[in-house]
């Protein structure tokens, strides 16, 4: 077994939604971001690569390079499982927080565990989704941005 730690962070913008574990989600503000902003996703690749000794996000999708510009991040977890099953490594399980004053994410659960495991490949029984506010403290509290933290265990195939 190995495990890896993720957290990402990006300021609100205009716009009409927010992607949080690859779903689109009504927001009065939209994300600030290279790619499509999606702080869960990016965490959870992050915590994946961690676990694998891959490195991390930006040096396998750099925020310089034109290729992944607006990028969909979905499309990124599926690159980032496609790299650790080449290092014989599988999804154990994901547990991850988003923290954000606003939108509520509570009702949209079930659909990003069932994205999230959809582009892993694994059950959605494995994707654990929790959200917190921050208690009105900080960039977080004054909602001018969202960020997220994921843990991720892999275990070894042969």
């Amino acid at each position: 077994m190995r495990f890896g730690i993720g957290y990402d962070t990006h300021r609100f913008t205009e716009g009409d939604h927010v992607m949080i574990g690859g779903v689109r989600i009504p927001h009065s503000k939209g994300i600030e971001a290279h790619s499509d902003g999606d702080v869960l996703l990016h965490a959870i690749i992050d915590a994946i690569l961690g676990a694998s000794g891959l490195g991390d996000i930006g040096i396998h999708f750099p925020d310089n390079d034109d290729l992944f510009k607006n990028a969909d991040s979905r499309h990124l977890l599926k690159k980032t499982n496609k790299l650790i099953a080449g290092s014989k490594f599988l999804v154990n399980n994901i547990d991850a927080t988003i923290i954000a004053e606003q939108p509520k994410i509570s009702i949209f659960y079930n659909d990003i565990r069932s994205t999230i495991a959809t582009n892993l490949d694994i059950e959605s029984s494995l994707v654990n989704i929790k959200s917190t506010t921050n208690e009105n403290m900080g960039f977080i509290g004054r909602s001018e941005g969202i960020a997220a933290l994921a843990i991720c265990s892999l275990k070894k195939i042969n």
